[in-house]
């Protein structure tokens, strides 16, 4: 099992947390915070507890070294406002002579915000060179980064690997208790929702829960490339004609374990997404595409999903953005929020589906990962993961 911030006597120490704090920022202004709101509970435990902390986190996908656009400094000033007792540093580098000046000043209770760890090239890279130069950021190694878990990266998996102590943040706790361990022997029936505009994404997830789950309700884009592969008509509808053959084979295992494999029977159609006249057909016409699921699949999924005790849902069931096209995706949302199960929402854009539907207090759980949260439930091993198992030992 792996350790927490709980688990371990941090009092005082010097603290390296690698955070996500991948905001939207436009032009210096902040447009979402709820990462970093997410990250201060684990933030203000470790300060509480009189921890000088250096904090680290990418953003965005700078190219080839330091852009002024994806500097982290409108970070470091929401971090102010929101502890405002405890002094919150930024460095202008990384690991170079701000960041190692302030770290040598920095006083308990303190934070210190390094810059955009994309800024140096071989974070990318999973580069030893750049861990070691990590390493001399404090004594105790604190993750709370869930959604960059799933990637090698230096401040994600080398860094950890040179601690002795590597602690899970209160965020990165709970993500592994709903997505792995929870779903590791869910209460049965186990029902999977999803959605989303590519099969492609989805097929690590897809193979996984056809081996385990009680019964697979398909929406979205991704459903027509399904439709495709069983000969039905799809007219215009986002399709991957190459991802026919595995659609089948998805298929023909659920059915060799007899679950429900639920595709919509009816669409909202419409000729273009920008379109406003839609209707609402059993099968989609030559010049329309479909956006969302209509009246008879909405119930035909409500039918199956209310036997479930256990729900994972990813993926909206139409484009949800567009006011003619959100209602499969509202409805679906508002019945499983009411069922008496352990919900569970994977990440990406679901959970803004659910925010939209206004029924995120009624969820269980609502990961913060997007691809992480997905590999995750799909059973894959994840670096930043494996090594807290593997340190907590």
């Amino acid at each position: 099992m792996f350790k927490t911030i709980r688990d371990f006597d941090v009092s005082k120490k010097g603290i390296f947390l690698r955070l996500d704090l991948n905001v939207p920022i436009k032009e210096g202004k902040i447009k979402d915070d709820s990462r970093i709101t997410a990250a201060l509970p684990t933030i203000k435990f470790l300060l509480d507890k009189g921890c000088k902390v250096v904090a680290c986190s990418h953003l965005g996908r700078p190219k080839g070294g330091p852009s002024p656009e994806f500097s982290l400094s409108p970070v470091a000033k929401r971090l102010q406002e929101y502890l405002k007792e405890n002094k919150v540093l930024f460095s202008s580098d990384v690991v170079g002579e701000d960041a190692l000046k302030k770290y040598a000043d920095l006083k308990e209770g303190e934070l210190l915000l390094l810059e955009n760890v994309r800024f140096e090239v071989g974070e990318t890279k999973g580069d030893e060179e750049l861990a070691k130069k990590f390493r001399k950021f404090g004594e105790v190694y604190v993750t709370d980064a869930f959604g960059a878990l799933h990637r090698a990266h230096s401040s994600v998996y080398q860094t950890a690997k040179l601690f002795d102590v590597v602690l899970a943040g209160f965020l990165v706790e709970k993500e592994i208790l709903y997505l792995k361990e929870k779903l590791a022997n869910p209460e049965k029936p186990y029902f999977a929702i999803l959605g989303g505009a590519k099969v492609s994404d989805k097929i690590p997830i897809l193979k996984n829960l056809v081996e385990k789950v009680d019964g697979i309700a398909i929406g979205g884009a991704m459903a027509y490339t399904f439709l495709l592969a069983k000969g039905q008509k799809v007219g215009k509808s986002l399709v991957e004609p190459d991802m026919t053959e595995t659609c089948l084979s998805i298929m023909k295992r659920a059915e060799e374990r007899k679950i429900p494999f639920l595709l919509p029977i009816d669409h909202i159609i419409a000729k273009s997404i920008e379109d406003t006249e839609t209707e609402c057909s059993n099968e989609v016409k030559e010049d329309f595409g479909g956006f969302d699921i209509g009246q008879k699949t909405i119930e035909n999924f409500k039918k199956e999903i209310s036997k479930a005790k256990t729900i994972v849902w990813n993926g909206p069931m139409g484009v949800f953005e567009k006011e003619q096209f959100k209602k499969g995706t509202v409805e679906i949302a508002k019945f499983v929020a009411e069922l008496d199960a352990v919900k569970i929402i994977g990440g990406g854009d679901s959970v803004s589906a659910v925010k939209v539907a206004g029924v995120e207090d009624k969820i269980t759980h609502i990961s913060t990962g997007g691809g992480a949260s997905l590999e995750l439930i799909a059973g894959e091993k994840l670096p930043g993961v494996e090594i807290l198992y593997e340190k907590g030992e």
